[in-house]
């Protein structure tokens, strides 16, 4: 999707806004993990989008390093073509499995990126930010990143020879290398002065908190080189090192961007707001900032860790057999079900957890018995009622103001909630209203009134059903963020793109002003937006 354009009485700026995913590890499948991350980016996105805002949104695959070498020997296959097979048949595909708008999917051995990673670090090295030394201590394969001896863990069993990695709890290796140093401790002063000037850089406060903690430690020159192997992107002034994965990883923001190709639309687009998961925040938090800082670019816009899924009480992971693909739940309750669950119960930036249980209780309840029911209800009483046309409002009494009042607040919170990145309270906001409108129908009692034929009852009949259909109007608008589908099969079923246009068209911000759905429009009972789910399921 490119940019949306703006009305010409839109009564808000257009800016430009660019976000991210982390660029995935190709060693295995895509998990519920990983679609976490890339969901809540498309949210995010997409209202930006309705906003009608310059909007770029950037996913991608990161496909060099150690751990993605010994992956690829264990499938006796080359790295490229290992890479190459689960892109194309996993990272790619679960992007359509997910209803995913990204504008652009970046892959690390791509020539637009390497070349730029090689200039990008000769030029630090030209200017002294790199020198040549040796490097000894802990290092984890599955993270790709150097520990401090601090960080570990003593092995369960006793044995004082081995320390575990405290993320994946695996043994780390003791390297001992020749290779070359970025002079990281330099910019610790630099980067504290980010951290206070900008207190949002590092979201949310605890992982703010963290980062400004470790920083203030001090900061050690950081091997951005490695010798042992040659599955990188080559050094350009040592080809016998290839850059260490992070290091030509974190590049790929700017590079896809346009950095060092076309310095215009790099202009444009940057800086950018990177989402990530709490395990890799020091690398986007501390480390990429000083790189950046380094070569005199512009630092991210900002910086927002999300917590760990954990299903059956543990954090999700691959070796210990709790990763779930996407379409294992996608296949069972469906895309957009799919993403409301999993953006609305999780606080964003905090730890969640997953059971098949609790996403059928929460389907069944907010989503089926709740907007599912009431769009359903609402179409089939103006179809009854009124042969399928939307009737007049009349006169609105104190149940219908009350209802648009609250429809305007709802934006209001939403698109607050939204600009602080909590998006479960954007969408607690909108079921909140959608459990309103169930109450005002129940209040009203349509059916009740539709008993009397007389003119009074009748035009009452029709504010009923006109406030309720206008309400949803609302609601189609506000979810079709974190529910595209489902949000574009209620605004059809309400007449509204026939009537106002499409749907990717409406400002989010304008969605509170009442009345907006016409008379006359044709309203139609759409098919189930969520389907009864199996008795297994």
């Amino acid at each position: 999707m490119g940019r949306m354009s703006a009305s010409p009485d839109q009564a808000f700026p257009a800016q430009t806004f660019y976000i991210t995913t982390p660029i995935y590890y190709v060693t295995a499948a895509p998990s519920i993990g990983n679609a976490y991350t890339t969901v809540a980016a498309d949210m995010i996105a997409r209202w930006h989008r309705q906003r009608g805002d310059d909007t770029w949104f950037l996913t991608g695959t990161d496909e060099h390093g150690q751990k993605v070498l010994e992956a690829a020997s264990e499938h006796g296959v080359s790295p490229q073509e290992w890479t190459d097979k689960l892109v194309n048949e996993e990272w790619e595909p679960v992007l359509s499995v997910l209803d995913v708008s990204n504008d652009d999917f970046i892959r690390t051995t791509e020539q637009r990126h390497t070349d730029r990673v090689r200039d990008f670090w000769q030029t630090l090295y030209d200017n002294g930010h790199v020198y040549e030394g040796t490097y000894e201590g802990p290092y984890c394969v599955a993270c790709e990143e150097f520990k401090l001896p601090s960080e570990l863990l003593e092995d369960p069993d006793g044995d004082d020879s081995v320390r575990l990695c405290p993320i994946h709890e695996r043994p780390v290796e003791q390297l001992s290398e020749s290779n070359y140093f970025f002079r990281l401790s330099g910019f610790a002063d630099r980067l504290l002065d980010l951290y206070e000037q900008r207190p949002t850089f590092v979201q949310p406060e605890s992982a703010r908190n963290e980062v400004v903690a470790f920083v203030t430690q001090g900061l050690s020159d950081l091997s951005v080189t490695r010798s042992t192997f040659d599955w990188g992107i080559e050094v350009p002034w040592d080809e016998s090192h290839v850059l260490y994965v992070w290091i030509d990883a974190l590049l790929n923001y700017a590079t896809a961007a346009g950095y060092g190709a076309d310095p215009e639309r790099f202009d444009r687009l940057w800086p950018a707001v990177h989402l990530v998961g709490k395990d890799i925040l020091r690398f986007h938090a501390v480390i990429w900032p000083a790189m950046l800082m380094a070569a005199g670019v512009d630092v991210p816009r900002q910086v927002f860790a999300h917590g760990w899924l954990q299903v059956g009480g543990q954090k999700m992971s691959k070796s210990k057999a709790t990763a779930i693909h996407p379409s294992e739940i996608v296949d069972t309750f469906g895309s957009d079900a799919y993403r409301y669950y999993f953006l609305r119960v999780i606080a964003f930036g905090s730890d969640g957890s997953f059971s098949w249980e609790h996403m059928k209780a929460v389907y069944t309840s907010e989503l089926a018995n709740g907007l599912g029911n009431l769009a359903s209800r609402v179409a089939a009483m103006i179809g009854s009622y009124f042969d399928g046309v939307l009737p007049d409002p009349g006169e609105a009494g104190l149940a219908e103001a009350t209802l648009a009042a609250e429809l305007a607040r709802t934006v209001a919170a939403a698109d607050e909630a939204m600009d602080r990145l909590a998006l479960h309270e954007t969408l607690g906001a909108v079921e909140s209203f959608v459990a309103r409108v169930n109450g005002y129908l129940t209040e009203q009692e349509p059916w009740k009134v539709a008993k009397d034929d007389s003119g009074p009852s009748r035009a009452r009949l029709g504010s009923i059903l006109y406030a309720a259909a206008e309400a949803l109007r609302g609601v189609a608008v506000l979810h079709s963020a974190a529910m595209p589908g489902t949000a574009a099969a209620l605004w059809e079923s309400l007449g509204a793109a026939e009537q106002l246009g499409a749907l990717a068209d409406q400002d989010v911000r304008s969605a509170g002003r009442w009345g907006q759905l016409p008379a006359g429009a044709a309203v139609t009972k759409p098919s189930a937006l969520f389907p009864r789910l199996a008795e297994d399921a």
